[in-house]
């Protein structure tokens, strides 16, 4: 049996109600990217809500980022290689009771399991080689981020970690267990915490000095620093992808983009691109979805 899940987004598990405005919708960097790289991935995600199988690449991740959020729960001088791998098997059954699914990622074969494991602790001594925790204290990790923009849509997300130099300077970091991405595509990747900033910076009233992404997957750290018109040009892009998601739920009309991503797309069998056919729209939608709305999803 294939573990299957519902679309994975952070902020849409945490996110508030926002009372007193009316809100017109939301949305995160994960669903922003979904409909930029193909708008009926973001229909089936956002709107059809379909399962997708769980990822082993994926669940990964997560596992990796509950480690090291863990591990600065601990005293600095404990921040060590040996203390983060014994975190890994207490968070690995937290994240199983949280979704049980993920039990069956692997069926029951121990050896892939076991492989498994031993990539996500080749993953955490990885980031011993590019920090050193014991001489960092963030200010925040895991910290949910929320904006309501002028054109009252809702801007949200997790941010990984949040540093704040004794002169009040912000860094907004991201670790990420795949390797770094081309030149090509270091816009792409450094979206998400342009967003990320963008909220803080409504939220502070300070622009984030530096955006940091941790690759571990090929010991990378990309860094980058921003503007206010970096992120004015970033809410303006957030605003016209909304207005583009608007026409399109009105419409009705989600349509494929194919290209590179499709190979690892789970819903082939449903795209017109590869002779499928979506499910029928569902009828209790008339508005924008539930990752579109002004309430918590979850």
């Amino acid at each position: 049996m294939t573990a299957e899940v519902a679309p994975a987004d952070p902020a849409e598990r945490r996110g508030t109600r926002v009372d007193g405005v009316d809100v017109i919708g939301a949305l995160s960097p994960s669903r922003v990217g979904d409909f930029l790289n193909c708008p009926l991935l973001y229909r089936f995600r956002s709107i059809d809500r379909l399962p997708e199988p769980a990822s082993p690449a994926a669940v990964r991740g997560t596992l990796v980022h509950r480690v090291l959020e863990q591990l600065f729960d601990l005293p600095a001088a404990d921040r060590l290689p040996e203390r983060a791998e014994l975190l890994i098997e207490p968070a690995w059954a937290e994240l199983q009771e949280a979704e049980p699914a993920l039990a069956e990622m692997f069926g029951n074969d121990v050896s892939q399991i076991a492989a498994w494991l031993v990539s996500c602790r080749d993953s955490l001594r990885t980031y011993f080689d590019l920090e050193d925790p014991t001489r960092l204290e963030p200010a925040d990790r895991e910290l949910y981020v929320e904006t309501l923009t002028d054109a009252r849509v809702l801007l949200r997300g997790v941010v990984d970690r949040v540093d704040v130099a004794p002169d009040g300077a912000i860094r907004v970091v991201d670790y990420k267990t795949g390797p770094s991405p081309g030149e090509r595509w270091e816009g792409k990747a450094l979206f998400q915490l342009k967003f990320y900033a963008l909220a803080l910076w409504r939220m502070r009233g300070v622009v984030p000095s530096m955006l940091q992404l941790i690759y571990l997957g090929n010991r990378e750290v990309l860094r980058y620093e921003p503007d206010e018109q970096d992120l004015l040009a970033t809410e303006r892009k957030v605003l016209a992808v909304w207005d583009a998601i608007r026409t399109a739920t009105e419409q009705q009309e989600f349509l494929p983009r194919p290209g590179a991503g499709c190979r690892w797309c789970t819903h082939q069998d449903l795209c017109p691109a590869y002779g499928g056919t979506p499910p029928p729209w569902p009828a209790r939608l008339d508005q924008p979805p539930a990752e579109s709305s002004g309430e918590s999803s979850g």
